[in-house]
């Protein structure tokens, strides 16, 4: 028989975990706080098991714990899971605990956190090789813009990659050519976006606007563009 490994993660809200993984879609197979805590939930052949936390966890501190699920379909995953959601509680939860991450054109993960701070990974099977610290292919704004990738796509922190981006933009932004710009600012117009600083957000969409970029350009910063209109569309 095949080895079944299953996550035991910490609980400090019963209540409120089976809330939210019941929101998702999860079955609860097991539910019990005496004599002791244990929960467990099942979607598919996914299972998520709970316990007692320590007495001095933290939940804001998102270390609590987590686990990485690989899936075929990650878009199908973060779909129904937003879906799901956004019924329960009429919005969609992307800030404080819980919440779940954005899905951007191309990005093969995303992560999900539970009231209790743990992080649930999932990603899709065939994710390609991640290089850190930007491709040594590339220079300048395009080799700044791949490493903000890294802190928005995998690190899950878009305060550091819009910093990091900010800090990009004042280096190269007189000596960057016009497609490397334009793809950094719909970068940041979206994270703006996602962290709620609609002045930014405004000001780096004039800014954008005010290139009148061509058709050709247009199609080499789509999936930047395409990024925007997907997160507007996705909060709603």
């Amino acid at each position: 028989m095949p080895t079944t490994t299953v996550p035991l993660l910490p609980c400090t809200d019963p209540d409120r975990a089976v809330e939210f993984y019941r929101a998702l879609g999860f079955d609860t197979s097991d539910q019990q706080t005496k004599p002791y805590l244990y929960l467990a939930f099942t979607l598919a052949d996914i299972n998520v098991h709970f316990k007692e936390p320590a007495p001095s966890l933290n939940p804001a501190e998102e270390l609590s714990g987590g686990c990485v699920i690989f899936v075929d379909d990650v878009r199908g995953f973060h779909a129904a899971f937003s879906d799901g959601l956004r019924r329960h509680y009429g919005r969609l939860p992307i800030t404080g605990l819980p919440r779940i991450a954005r899905l951007r054109p191309g990005q093969s993960r995303f992560n999900l956190y539970d009231p209790s701070g743990n992080c649930l990974v999932f990603i899709r099977r065939d994710e390609a090789d991640i290089t850190y610290g930007g491709a040594r292919s590339l220079s300048g704004l395009a080799r700044a813009l791949d490493n903000v990738a890294i802190f928005r796509d995998f690190k899950d922190d878009d305060v550091l990659a819009a910093r990091a981006l900010d800090t990009a933009l004042r280096r190269y932004r007189d000596s960057a050519p016009r497609l490397d710009l334009a793809r950094a600012l719909a970068d940041r117009i979206e994270l703006a976006i996602v962290l709620g600083d609609s002045a930014t957000a405004d000001s780096v969409r004039a800014e954008l606007d005010s290139m009148h970029l061509t058709p050709d350009e247009r199609e080499g910063a789509a999936t930047e563009l395409q990024a925007i209109t997907d997160l507007e569309r996705w909060l709603g």
